[in-house]
């Protein structure tokens, strides 16, 4: 007799709504620190680039060679998680990212920018996809869509949050002898070290230290995520080099690095581009007033809050329904849709409707898409092949953000990019027809509805 048939008292419902009431409030407070450290440079451009005479092209590059920094060293940063446990590698990275996100605010010029985006990138490697093992190691691949995409809203509400803070914060120009860029850096950088120390009391490496638990539960749920295992393949992959050998693997990283371009042309470019049409073509390298950052902290907003509720009702239906490929599919579709419409768009309100497809489109799949590695992969060849995933779509985050300032530098527009950056991401949705059927629940994985 199964541990699962031996306590009958045990009410799955319950178990995960325990699990996930306790961890996804707290990474998602993680996540929205972390993705506001990764992406607050395109608030600061909007005065940085003017303050130290930064080209597109560079502002391009440096804003994504955090992403080559970042995938240099997912892999080994994941593999050290799995031996030295969640805990202390999570604390780990959020306190050395903290402290280079608020030496952001010492940038003097091109040199200074690359390393310090670059250093940032190492220092916050393995975050992620670190989080993305960690909910493996709670959630079954059946109620993991769900799991991730409450979690992954995160990179959304930073957006919201994030954009008028920092509008407010470069209005602080001059206060003490400071940019307003220097005091966004630092503001937005403290909290992150500060919650690394936290992670070391609050957070628990797996299942059996949690005291929130009873004994009943965690034998049940290790059951249950045993026999994930199994049906999925995990148990079978459990080696590093069976990730290196997985095709799935290298498919998915593949639409992920479609993906990545999209989602960090949104981040890094939307409040430069949005500002063209306050002011006209030449906004972009203008001195921003206090009443632009104000608004297009305002505007910015709206596609980050569209896609925190779609990221949350795909995540649902992709679990409700057991299907994976096609609503990932399709939310690409719509952000292709999306970077189309930006690109034609000759006013604020036509280009604020393409962002905001774009970002519904491009956040949304997350939820479905980072369910499908950790189901065919255990151990270290999931902690491998998230990694890999996250290192060549971290050449997608370098990729979309220079491409577009390069492009803007040689057509004096934006429309180039985000019509390169539309076929691109259809490219990436006819692929998910690859996805084979093997990665995807079964249909009596499938929870049922109460």
């Amino acid at each position: 007799m199964s541990v699962t048939e031996s306590l009958p008292n045990v009410d799955r419902k319950k178990i995960f709504s325990k699990i996930a009431w306790r961890l996804i409030p707290y990474m998602f407070l993680l996540y929205i620190l972390a993705y506001l450290d990764r992406v607050n440079v395109g608030f600061a451009a909007l005065q940085m680039k003017h303050d130290l005479h930064l080209s597109n092209t560079v502002y391009g590059t440096g804003a994504g060679i955090f992403f080559l920094g970042s995938a240099l060293f997912d892999l080994p940063s994941n593999l050290m998680l799995v031996k030295v446990g969640p805990r202390k590698w999570i604390a780990r990275i959020m306190i050395s990212w903290g402290v280079i996100a608020t030496c952001m605010m010492f940038t003097r010029g091109e040199i200074s920018f690359y390393i310090l985006r670059f250093l940032l990138g190492v220092c916050e490697a393995g975050f992620f996809p670190g989080m993305i093992l960690y909910l493996t190691y709670w959630f079954p691949s059946q109620e993991r869509a769900r799991a991730i995409a409450k979690f992954m809203t995160a990179t959304s509400i930073a957006g919201v949050v994030g954009a008028p803070i920092s509008g407010a914060l470069l209005q602080l120009e001059g206060f003490g002898h400071l940019h307003g860029w220097q005091w966004l850096f630092l503001v937005e950088g403290i909290p992150s070290f500060v919650m690394g120390f936290s992670v070391l009391r609050l957070l628990k490496d797996k299942p059996d230290d949690a005291n929130w638990l009873s004994v009943d539960e965690k034998s049940w749920l290790d059951e249950e995520l045993e026999r994930d295992r199994k049906e999925g393949g995990a148990a079978e992959k459990h080696l590093l080099m069976d990730a290196f050998k997985s095709p799935m693997v290298w498919l998915l990283a593949s639409i992920c690095f479609f993906d990545q371009v999209g989602v960090y042309t949104v981040n890094l470019w939307m409040p430069l581009i949005l500002n063209t049409f306050l002011h006209g073509a030449s906004a972009a390298g203008s001195v921003l007033t206090a009443a632009d950052a104000s608004y297009i902290g305002k505007y910015s907003t709206i596609p980050y809050l569209a896609a925190a509720i779609f990221t949350v009702v795909i995540g649902y239906s992709s679990d409700r329904t057991g299907e994976r490929r096609w609503h990932i599919a399709g939310c690409l579709v719509l952000s292709a849709i999306g970077f189309g419409w930006a690109g034609a768009a000759h006013s604020l309100s036509a280009e604020l409707v393409g962002f905001t497809l774009a970002a519904m489109g491009y956040w949304s799949i997350m939820g479905p898409f980072w369910s499908l590695p950790t189901r065919i992969l255990g151990g270290q060849a999931a902690a491998g092949g998230v990694a890999i995933i996250m290192m060549i779509s971290g050449a997608g985050g370098f990729f979309g953000p220079y491409l577009t300032g390069r492009l803007k530098d040689i057509t004096h527009g934006f429309s180039g990019g985000l019509y390169t950056i539309a076929g691109l991401t259809l490219i990436a949705a006819a692929m998910c027809g690859l996805i084979a059927k093997s990665t995807l629940p079964s249909l009596h994985d499938v929870p049922v509805e109460e």
